[in-house]
């Protein structure tokens, strides 16, 4: 788990970056305006507009992106993926790169981590992260869904599958089904109306010997993080999330059920 001085030293940073030219308040607004697009966007109607304004793009690094950085953190104590050494991470739809940076963390932040993304925003920000957080990592733009996976290490989807459309989603399956040897780590919300295909996806990898789970904590937080959850009307005292887990051991589908 990600020690809370260096999670907290990040955050100040993060801080500097992104309140030089904005207030809190108007970052506040802009997460209220951000957290009412994931609704939209899971009909399809919000794609898009998620990061079409500086404010936003704070809101989505000082307070998602941040969440995520614990979450993922969190999971990968939890799941002690440590006694899993792999060569390589790669983070699809990586976002600000926070994801993978808490499973290279987790290894020591020596493994070579690639981060993957259409968005060039996000992933100058992984970037930036990389580098505030000592993680050996290049970002580079591809669809997740196309973008080649590599032969070993460990392949992270960390609050993505849930953003693709039902098309690009069963494209990513397919392609995960065929894997050979990487670990595999799916992170997302527990929420099963948000993500109605979870069920399908625990079913086909739980097969292959992965493993679901579902996680509750209490993480300490910098009080700028508090009070930007609380001003925006929002309650994540408790982080949740769920987890699929497939060991770099354990080898690719072979059916669907």
């Amino acid at each position: 788990m990600i020690s809370e001085e260096l999670f907290n030293a990040w955050y100040a940073a993060l801080e500097q970056r992104h309140l030089k030219a904005l207030t809190f308040q108007e970052v506040r607004h802009a997460l209220q305006a951000l957290s009412s697009l994931y609704v939209e966007r899971r009909q399809q109607s919000g794609a898009g507009k998620a990061l079409d304004s500086a404010g936003k793009r704070a809101a989505f690094s000082l307070f998602y992106a941040a969440l995520h950085l614990l979450e993922v953190s969190y999971v990968a104590d939890q799941l002690n993926l440590k006694d899993f050494p792999i060569d390589s991470l790669t983070d699809l739809g990586c976002g600000t790169g926070t994801g993978g940076i808490a499973w290279s963390l987790e290894l020591g932040g020596s493994v070579p981590l690639t981060a993957v993304d259409q968005n060039t925003w996000v992933l100058e920000e992984a970037r930036w992260n990389f580098r505030q957080l000592g993680v050996k990592g290049e970002a580079r733009q591809a669809d997740l869904a196309r973008c080649s996976l590599p032969p070993s290490g460990g392949v992270l989807l960390a609050f993505t599958v849930n953003e693709l459309d039902e098309a690009a989603r069963g494209t990513l399956l397919q392609r995960l089904r065929r894997r050979r040897g990487q670990g595999l780590l799916i992170v997302e919300p527990i929420a099963r109306r948000v993500s109605p295909w979870w069920d399908k996806w625990a079913e086909i990898f739980q097969k292959e010997g992965g493993k679901e789970d579902q996680w509750r904590f209490t993480p300490p937080m910098p009080e700028r993080l508090r009070l930007l959850d609380k001003a925006a009307g929002l309650d994540h005292r408790e982080l949740t999330c769920r987890s699929l887990w497939v060991a770099p051991a354990c080898q690719g589908v072979t059916s669907e059920h």
